[in-house]
């Protein structure tokens, strides 16, 4: 055989190994450029976000507000911190991982999820940093997931069930009892699943539609009862982070609603906008606005402090920590096993 032919035969396994690589610099250049676009279009180009940027920083560089907005702003790393060691939690169940991975995976994801529907870039992220068991992860992301949606609906509908009962439904006893009942028939409807995930995957069986995602969680029954726990205690402390981020950012703007009563609107507004479906993280702006305006005008607060100290928690927890995941997407390593193989000598 012409030596030319060997030559040819020991580069053609590199050039798809090339093509790949170029196509994951292309795919991160891209995922910075629409993440730094829907930034500057939502911090600085929308008026109102703007103008509440504004207020936040004044509100710090000032007397009145900056121990409230500074407390807001030391716990945005206290809130991904808890994700991180919840997410380290669920992954160290398919492989050894670290504290530190983990919490560069969340950011990954965070950043990812900030520019695709229903930030389904959240579980892309999260996955790319494991080196095996990746389709099982899938699973994993969608637990973790669904623990924080648990705490989000147990609190929600016992807030939005304060405002039916006290503002819309007074002088009805028996459509309160019903209420009431539905309330509680929901969220152990929403809790069974968490701990009998073979019913869930049994359902996925029945409906046709649903059978090609059973296989994406057939990991979540091999978690232990006690794993479940501590995701859950996890997930709910950080959802009691993001209440008290919200009540901060209200203090220091000047809204002042009695302590029940706005936590019960805090809960509602958190809720309305976790049913709602969104393109990006910049959707999810709108759904949380209209959601807290409503909810603490019947609360006979203003609606410029409750705009501005919606529009800041996202700013604080969504948008920054995006900005920061640019530095580990740059960095991050799409393809592990298949380029080490490509560059390995052939027999």
């Amino acid at each position: 055989m012409p030596p030319h032919h060997l030559q040819n035969y020991v580069q053609n396994p590199e050039e798809p190994a090339s093509r790949r690589r170029l196509l994951v610099i292309g795919g991160k250049l891209l995922v910075t450029a629409l993440t730094l676009g829907l930034l500057y279009r939502s911090v600085f180009a929308d008026a109102a976000t703007a103008a509440a940027w504004r207020q936040l920083l004044a509100s710090t560089l000032s007397g009145s507000g900056r121990g409230p907005v500074l407390l807001a702003l030391a716990l945005v790393p206290v809130n991904w911190g808890l994700e991180a060691w919840k997410w380290w939690r669920l992954a160290r169940h398919l492989e050894p991982v670290s504290f530190r991975r983990c919490f560069r995976a969340v950011l990954v994801g965070l950043t990812l999820g900030f520019v695709t529907p229903n930030r389904v870039g959240d579980y892309a992220g999260r996955i790319m940093e494991l080196k095996s068991r990746r389709l099982d992860a899938l699973g994993a992301v969608f637990l973790g997931r669904y623990c924080q949606l648990v705490a989000t609906v147990v609190a929600g509908t016992v807030g939005l069930l304060y405002f039916l009962l006290t503002f819309y439904l007074r002088g009805y006893p028996a459509t309160n009892v019903g209420l009431v009942v539905a309330t509680i028939l929901l969220n152990a409807g929403v809790i069974l699943p968490l701990y009998r995930s073979r019913l869930l995957l049994s359902a996925l069986t029945v409906v046709k539609p649903l059978r090609r995602f059973r296989r994406f969680l057939a990991v979540m029954p091999t978690y232990p009862a006690h794993a479940l726990h501590v995701i859950l205690a996890l997930s709910m402390l950080r959802y009691g982070i993001f209440c008290a981020q919200f009540g901060l950012l209200l203090w220091a703007y000047g809204a002042s609603p009695p302590i029940g009563p706005g936590l019960a609107a805090i809960a509602g507004t958190f809720l309305l906008k976790s049913l709602v479906p969104s393109l990006n993280a910049l959707a999810d702006v709108g759904v949380r606005e209209l959601s807290a305006t409503h909810l603490f005008g019947l609360l006979r607060e203003p609606v410029l402090p409750v705009l501005s100290a919606s529009l800041s928690l996202w700013v604080l927890n969504i948008a920054l920590p995006s900005a920061a995941g640019l530095l580990f997407v740059l960095r991050l390593k799409v393809f592990r096993k298949k380029d080490r193989a490509a560059r390995a000598p052939q027999p």
